[in-house]
């Protein structure tokens, strides 16, 4: 299996995760979109343990409460680095803190019902009002 490399933008936290991401999605929940200031959060799903810390353990911030769902950020630069979603033992990183390309690529949106109004989606992949179904 392959090990991709990610980080925050400091560089003060980085991460490796393997290439065996179930999906990629964007997420236009309001809740996404105020973590990454951003229209939408691009986002890897991937089964929890799946990733590990490999520098700055001692510099990430979380938002929530472990083992609940939390997100993790950097506590130096704010970078949004992943969430756990505590409810279905999955791990969704931000594509964005990626530095080697993933195999998989987004095939869907959600949440659009709450998408930013100043947002157009100009792409043919599905479209969820929330979850996908």
């Amino acid at each position: 299996m392959t090990t991709l490399k990610g980080s925050c933008l400091c560089g003060a936290v980085a991460y490796e995760v393997e290439d065996d991401f179930a999906a990629a999605f964007y997420c236009h929940c309001s809740r996404c979109r105020r973590a990454t200031g951003s229209a939408f959060k691009p986002m890897a799903s991937i089964k929890t343990g799946k990733l590990a810390l490999t520098e700055g353990r001692e510099q990430v911030l979380i938002y929530g409460t472990p083992p609940g769902s939390h997100d993790v950020h950097c506590g130096r630069c704010g970078s949004f680095l992943y969430s756990v979603i505590a409810e279905n033992g999955n791990t969704h990183v931000a594509m964005g803190t990626l530095i080697d390309s993933p195999s998989v690529r987004p095939s869907f949106h959600m949440f659009v019902a709450s998408k930013a109004d100043w947002y157009e989606i100009n792409d043919d992949l599905p479209q969820y009002e929330g979850l996908p179904g």
